[in-house]
């Protein structure tokens, strides 16, 4: 095992959080400047809970509890650089060593992994004795907007960022793999609390992209709390049977509205 230099792991974590933060400052800054003030109008017709307006004070907590989950996902940052200099991550660094085949092939592998990690672990932070001080955190906003992507309780932000280093143990990724996923999740999780419908009408008729979550499913799942838990795919809910009964529905009213006409 290599020797650790202290300030190498200052470094390590100051790096993993800058990056984290403006990571997702980047995603949602910019989806909130677009849909939530420069075309707000010209999408009203998307908002997807029309009954509800935003809540300034609630934006607020979505931004601190993100910011809170960025340092923490920092730590975790510096636990993924000592299982490395330990030797203990199938980390690697050369293309040529797996080739670009295997490349795409990990990084579809590690999205999959994820989404179903996310879905069980999600599940079990809904449980009756865990939910108030675990998740409760995550649901004060019921209409949420893109700043709640990452509004997490400490101890869900590290159930949360475990993804990665149960990742590395599992089987080879090189380090763009993980930066390229890492910025996936990131836009696909602030996709899911926008609060507008920004999928094409017809989606969910497709075989094949209905598979895909939108924006409406996340967002019944913070207005109702007991379904919806997927993450980017809808196959565990459509197994599990936790699909909210009217998601498909919802999605047709909200995707077949018409703008307003200006007078």
């Amino acid at each position: 095992m290599d020797t650790i230099d202290l300030s190498m792991i200052w470094k390590v974590f100051a790096i993993t959080t800058l990056i984290g933060t403006a990571r997702y400052i980047f995603f949602a800054g910019i989806t909130f400047l677009l849909f939530w003030v420069i075309w707000k109008k010209k999408y009203h017709h998307r908002w997807i809970q029309q009954d509800k307006t935003p809540d300034k004070k609630k934006i607020f907590h979505e931004i601190k509890y993100s910011l809170i989950t960025m340092v923490i996902f920092g730590c975790v940052g510096i636990l993924t650089f000592t299982m490395r200099k330990a030797g203990w991550t199938m980390i690697y660094t050369d293309i040529s060593e797996y080739g670009w085949g295997y490349f795409f092939l990990s990084l579809a592998a590690l999205i999959l992994l994820h989404d179903t990690y996310f879905y069980w672990a999600h599940r079990w932070m809904h449980h009756p004795k865990i939910f108030k001080y675990v998740h409760q955190t995550h649901h004060v906003p019921t209409n949420p907007s893109p700043w709640a992507a990452f509004a997490f309780h400490p101890l869900e932000s590290i159930l949360e960022a475990g993804i990665v280093p149960l990742a590395i143990l599992l089987f080879p990724l090189h380090l763009i793999t993980i930066l390229v996923f890492l910025l996936y999740m990131t836009f696909l999780n602030v996709l899911g609390h926008l609060a507008f419908e920004m999928f094409p009408k017809n989606f969910l008729r497709n075989p094949i992209l209905k598979w895909h979550n939108t924006s409406t499913h996340h967002n019944m799942h913070h207005r109702y709390f007991n379904c919806n838990y997927g993450l980017y795919f809808n196959w565990w809910d459509t197994w599990m049977g936790t699909n909210h009964k009217d998601y498909k529905k919802n999605f047709e009213e909200i995707t077949n509205r018409k703008p307003a006409t200006a007078e």
